[in-house]
């Protein structure tokens, strides 16, 4: 394209290039390009002029080349497919009448901050530096899958997509599902007006989605399955409307979801089934609107008050070493009767061995006790009865100081009883001296004899009272040895 082809605007751009200058055409330092739909000749800038001088060779000596353009309106279609180019393209605050083509070009930088697009079509780009989108509006889907970003992927305080088009929200909006960023992904405060999907990426810093808002109304707002994250995935204050997908990622630092409202009514809100993760935070969250999936995960750290559990969940399998806030298991353990598939007698084992760890033995023993009270719900009605029995005497083990009360409360009954009202000596001028309280223990277990019970007889219904004392005693002496049996297994 010859020089002479060109209009005032574009021959200033034209010359500034081999110097590296910037051209900027704002009219005052704050201005972006969202209005830019508006602005004259004097700042209009064919996108077929900028591809020519991107792809041509001109150099200043001593200079670096690089296109640096504020402020400027950008009519046709930047087409860089497959292009290879090696200068930096910083076009900030401009306006776009077309969506950018960049698939499978090969850019040394790329900076499109408070720009408006139409959409951004560049999946297999390539950058050596950094990708910036901050603070743009873009109306159309942002296609990065496959990218390979050496440096970063900047999108805070970007908004992606069209408020009233939420109909189409499956169709996804902003897509780097399996592109390849060596640092970090900085999209703080990030609105979506559709599907984010990231699945399969590979992060080698963080992910920071603090303060995003990811809408997709009855849709998957976060489709990030098999995503690998070097440290942290942070979405601290994230509203995501629609399912939040995590299935099979790996974190090895936080997933930081503190302050997040998450809501899919009707469906599952969260899904981080499978996944490995070091520390899952969501710490003074609203109510989770929606089922949550955390089956078959590992966390070292699990940070969920129990009010932040919705009314359905699916954690069968889900292993935590270490749950927090702590807390009494007598709030603990209502979430566990929201599981999906019902009685899972690995989440009672799970959660007191969280307790074990946390040095709360009597916690422990409470989550255990309360595992075998809700697997005899599941019982025939039959098989109950036995369940109950040693709950009410021992709690099954647990509560061994129970029967100690059982016992004392018959000893006591019977001792008042027989001491008002001796029985009588079955052989005159043999029987030993009575004594209430060791006729009653003879009667309750009758494995301890002290020559009582066979040298007394009672009669009426203190004789039925010896026969309840027989047959209770008997009944404790059982479940006791059962509960205590159980507890040796247990250590």
């Amino acid at each position: 394209m010859e020089i002479n082809e060109l209009t005032p605007a574009e021959r200033r751009v034209w010359e500034a290039f081999p110097r590296g200058e910037g051209v900027d055409f704002r009219e005052h330092p704050d201005e972006n390009g969202f209005d830019g739909a508006q602005w004259g000749p004097e700042r209009t800038l064919r996108a077929e002029v900028l591809s020519a001088l991107l792809l041509s060779r001109v150099t200043a000596a001593g200079k670096v080349p690089g296109l640096n353009v504020r402020g400027a309106r950008i009519t046709g279609k930047l087409d860089l497919k497959y292009a290879v180019v090696e200068h930096g393209i910083r076009l900030r605050a401009c306006w776009f009448e077309r969506k950018p083509l960049l698939y499978g070009a090969q850019l040394r930088a790329l900076v499109l901050s408070d720009s408006a697009l139409p959409g951004l079509t560049a999946a297999t780009l390539g950058v050596d530096l950094v990708l910036r989108l901050a603070c743009c509006r873009i109306t159309g889907p942002v296609r990065l899958q496959g990218a390979r970003i050496t440096g970063g992927l900047f999108l805070q305080r970007a908004v992606i997509g069209d408020p009233d088009a939420q109909e189409e929200a499956e169709e996804p909006l902003l897509q780097f599902n399996h592109a390849s960023i060596k640092t970090d992904v900085i999209a703080m405060d990030l609105t979506v007006h559709g599907q984010t999907r990231i699945n399969g990426a590979t992060v080698g810093g963080q992910i920071n989605l603090d303060g995003a808002r990811l809408l997709a109304p009855g849709g998957t707002a976060l489709h990030a399955e098999t995503l690998s994250v070097g440290t942290d995935l942070r979405a601290r204050g994230l509203e995501a409307r629609g399912r939040v997908n995590l299935t099979g990622s790996r974190i090895p630092g936080q997933l930081n979801l503190a302050y997040a409202r998450l809501a899919n009514p009707g469906g599952v809100a969260l899904r981080a089934s499978s996944c490995v993760i070091g520390e899952v935070w969501l710490r003074s969250c609203d109510t989770i609107r929606g089922g949550v999936n955390l089956r078959r995960s590992q966390f070292d750290l699990l940070h969920m008050p129990p009010g932040t559990w919705p009314e359905q969940i699916r954690i069968d399998g889900l292993t935590y070493r270490t749950l927090a806030p702590h807390l009494p298991p007598e709030e603990r353990l209502p979430a566990l009767d929201r599981e999906e598939s019902g009685y899972l007698p690995y989440a009672y084992e799970q959660l007191a061995a969280a307790y074990r760890t946390a040095g709360d033995e009597a916690g422990a023993r409470t989550v255990q006790l309360a595992k075998l009270r809700r697997h005899r719900r599941t019982l025939p009605r039959h098989a109950r009865l036995w369940g109950l029995l040693q709950d009410a005497t021992v709690g099954y083990g647990f509560r061994p100081l129970r029967a100690a009360g059982w016992l004392l409360a018959l000893l006591l009954t019977g001792t008042i009883a027989y001491g008002l009202h001796p029985p009588r000596e079955l052989k005159a001028g043999e029987a030993p001296e009575f004594n209430a309280a060791f006729y009653t223990i003879d009667l309750m277990l009758p494995i301890i004899g002290f020559g009582q019970e066979g040298a007394f007889a009672p009669s009426g219904w203190y004789q039925w009272l010896s026969y309840v004392l027989i047959v209770t005693g008997w009944v404790l002496a059982t479940t006791t040895a059962a509960g205590v049996s159980r507890s040796l297994q247990r250590q």
